[in-house]
């Protein structure tokens, strides 16, 4: 090709092909600005720049009494059926079926972790302590984590 028909060659294009192009030029561009933004480089997450208190140290929480009290599983059998626990649970002993919470049967908690999450909750679980506005009493959360880990295994 002469270069005085390359000088020409931009004034013969119609204005519809120069549209496409230029569209067609943008959505190149677009797609790799996309591309380059989702390459692998370094994710930040957020950190702290205060602590207000203390750091709990591994092995502190918060005071739970139900730790220090004698569950019986008997009676955390009957809580465990009243209180719903098997609507969220699987645990083959009280023939729950429940899919949302963890199958208790598979995760064989222990006893300190079923007394804490019964009485604080943690995640989609709420609170049954009464400390926290749940509606058991120590004892209660005592019994039915009793129950749990003794049916589980755990």
């Amino acid at each position: 090709m002469r270069p005085e028909r390359l000088v020409r060659l931009p004034a013969m294009l119609s204005a519809m092909r120069r549209a496409r192009l230029l569209a067609a030029l943008l959505a190149v561009a677009a797609i790799v600005l996309v591309a380059a933004a989702c390459g692998p480089g370094e994710q930040v997450g957020a950190t702290p720049e205060t602590v207000i208190g203390e750091v709990p140290k591994p092995g502190e929480g918060p005071d739970i009494p139900a730790l220090e009290l004698e569950g019986d599983p008997a009676a955390g059998k009957s809580i465990f059926a009243s209180s719903g626990c098997g609507g969220c649970h699987v645990l083959a002993d009280a023939g729950a079926s429940g899919a949302v919470g963890p199958n208790l049967d598979t995760s064989k908690p222990s006893l300190e972790l079923t007394v804490q999450r019964v009485a604080l909750g943690q995640g989609g679980m709420p609170p049954f302590s009464k400390a926290e506005g749940g509606q058991l009493d120590d004892q209660q959360v005592a019994d039915v984590s009793a129950y749990v880990v003794q049916a589980s295994g755990g």
